[in-house]
């Protein structure tokens, strides 16, 4: 598979998983409540969303399953991580959010230094980049390797 091919499948990916993430969210938040909602609906999305891009690119993928399949994750996987940092830095509430969950787990959190707080939200964001480069990696691998297998190779 062509770079272009695998921009191609990382792009479908994104914009499929960006269209079931709302109806799915409306559904999870009000079942699961607005934390794990939204993380059941992002490994569902990824995992759903995978699926239909492997079985779209299935021929494609076919020539080399593994390292095709891995490629695409990879890619994936890095734009979700520049996708956190840019939403992170986006979200005005993310500090106090953090200190006050940080006061509420840890009391002794209270005096902290400012520079110890940065240290803090700076590891969390390194922390959500993680999680959510994981979550794509293996429910992403996952979907496109099933997708792919879906769609069975026109007989020549």
């Amino acid at each position: 598979m062509k770079f272009g091919d695998v921009v191609t499948a990382v792009a479908s990916l994104v914009v499929i998983m960006v269209l079931l993430m709302a109806p799915l969210y409306l559904v999870f938040a009000q079942t699961l409540g607005i934390y794990w909602g939204g993380t059941v609906t992002g490994v569902v999305s990824t995992f759903l969303s995978a699926l239909v891009v492997g079985y779209i690119f299935a021929g494609k993928i076919l020539e080399a399953r593994r390292e095709t399949i891995a490629k695409i994750t990879v890619l994936s996987a890095a734009l979700v991580m520049v996708s956190v940092v840019n939403l992170v830095a986006a979200l005005p509430d993310f500090g106090p959010n953090l200190k006050e969950m940080y006061r509420e787990m840890y009391p002794e959190a209270v005096n902290w230094s400012l520079s110890e707080w940065l240290a803090a939200e700076t590891m969390m964001i390194y922390l959500e980049m993680i999680l959510n480069a994981v979550t794509v990696l293996v429910f992403g691998f996952i979907g496109l390797y099933a997708g792919s297998m879906l769609r069975k190779p026109k007989k020549s």
